[in-house]
């Protein structure tokens, strides 16, 4: 799908404020309400706009803890890099999970209460997980920019 400027628009905006109602939406990218209804609509059906959700805070709601983890595996087949991605997908505390190329396997972000409950989770459900060679971790210190999404340039 070939995206104009104000496809372009649109996408940028949504992902500003996705809560954005349509009227606001077309003033904003100079259309009337209904056909940027229509263009909102053909780029979540093209699968450019993939769903909507809300920004947490995770300190307010008790996840003080942010991990990175580095994982390499003893197997990189096919089946075995698809069943590690399987079984950290059962791990509510891993919020993302990248594979890599080079010599770690994979990058995941692991959120967690506590030092403790993050020790607990790794022990018991990560560093056992089949496969698994080595993890090696770095909770984070803070956080200084943590944008959602990808960059949209809005001009032609």
């Amino acid at each position: 799908m070939a995206f104009d400027r104000i496809d372009r628009q649109i996408l940028a905006l949504l992902q500003e404020d996705g809560r954005m109602t349509n009227v606001e939406l077309a003033e904003r990218v100079g259309l009337t309400a209904p056909p940027c209804l229509r263009r909102v609509r053909a780029l979540e059906e093209a699968g450019a706009i993939r769903g909507y959700h809300a920004t947490l805070d995770p300190r307010l709601l008790g996840f003080t803890i942010t991990v990175f983890a580095l994982v390499s595996l003893k197997s990189q087949a096919g089946s075995d890099l698809a069943a590690f991605e399987a079984h950290v997908a059962t791990i509510p505390e891993v919020r993302e999970c990248h594979m890599l190329n080079g010599e770690i396997d994979f990058i995941l972000k692991i959120v967690a209460a506590d030092l403790e409950t993050f020790q607990s989770m790794l022990t018991t459900q990560l560093i056992t997980a089949p496969n698994v060679a080595s993890v090696k971790t770095s909770p984070t210190v803070r956080t200084s920019k943590a944008l959602p999404g990808i960059p949209v340039v809005t001009g032609e």
